[in-house]
Parts: structure tokens; sequence; C-alpha cells
């Protein structure tokens, strides 16, 4: 669709990875967001993941888990060989990926930043995540989401 690319869809087209955009409305600032952008979508919820930019141990880190749990602190730090977690400013997670909150994909970021994957997500043919803007998700399948970030893959989510 024209008008809708981002660095994240930039790097999909560039790499030559299977990939489709949905877009949808939900407002920015609704309570549940990401439960609604699923059902906007159409799609099971445990498909659609969030991508999370927290501080281990004061390095940044992403995390990409289902909108249906909520992160696991704890499992993100061990995940990556830390000690403690924390969700990272809003201007700082900005600034570092590029993309503003609501809106943060885990491609195509401003400063490539460690990555964590819901091990969950590779139990589905196809996942959900931002592409790089409101309104607009990128389906592909976890394997290549894993591939073009290098994420490492843990139980992060907490229901």
């Amino acid at each position: 669709m024209a008008g809708q690319g981002t660095p994240a869809t930039a790097l999909l087209v560039k790499r030559g990875i299977a990939h489709r955009t949905h877009p949808y409305r939900v407002a920015p600032d609704a309570p549940n967001y990401g439960a609604l952008v699923a059902v906007a979508l159409g799609v099971a919820p445990e498909r659609v993941f969030k991508s999370l930019v927290t501080e281990v141990d004061g390095a940044l880190t992403v995390a990409v888990v289902p909108v249906t749990g909520e992160l696991d602190l704890k499992a993100l730090a061990a995940a990556v060989g830390g000690k403690r977690a924390a969700l990272a400013d809003r201007a700082i997670a900005e600034r570092a990926t590029g993309y503003v909150r609501g809106g943060i994909s885990p491609l195509g970021q401003r400063r490539r930043l460690p990555t964590v994957l819901d091990e969950s997500a590779l139990d589905l043919p196809t996942i959900y995540v931002s592409a790089g803007r409101r309104g607009l998700q990128l389906e592909l399948a976890p394997a290549d989401l894993v591939a073009l970030t290098d994420a490492r893959t843990a139980t992060l989510q907490t229901h």
C-alpha cells in the first residue's frame, strides 16, 4: 500500500523476506491496546506481539511478547544473562529505536538492540508485530524475525 513504508518494511523488502502489512484503527491511548489490535485485525490475540524496550543491567534490550500477557522482567534478565530488568523510559525507547510508543517495531530500529522473543511465537506459522507505525502491523514467520534480529528465545510472558 502506498505511503506505508517504514524502516521495518524497507528491511523486509531489501532482504526479500515474505511478509504482509495489515492496517488497523485503534485509539493509541486505548486501554488493552494489544488486544484491541488483535480484534481489529480479526486474529487470535496470542499471534499479536508487542515490542517492549527495556533496560537490563543498564543496557537497552527489546522484549517481544504476546499481547495476551505481561512481560516477566526476571525471565528477561535471565535470558540475556543479566540480574535486573525494567521497562525503559519512553523517551529513551523512542530515541534508540526511531519509533514512537505504540509503533515500536523489533525491525529496522535506529540502533540495533539485543532482542528476546517469547518462545510461544515458535509454535505459530506467522506472528504480527508493529511495522514501525501506529495503525500498521507486519505479519511474518517467527523464524524470519529471529534471523533478522538475531533474537534469543525464552519464556518471557506471565499471564
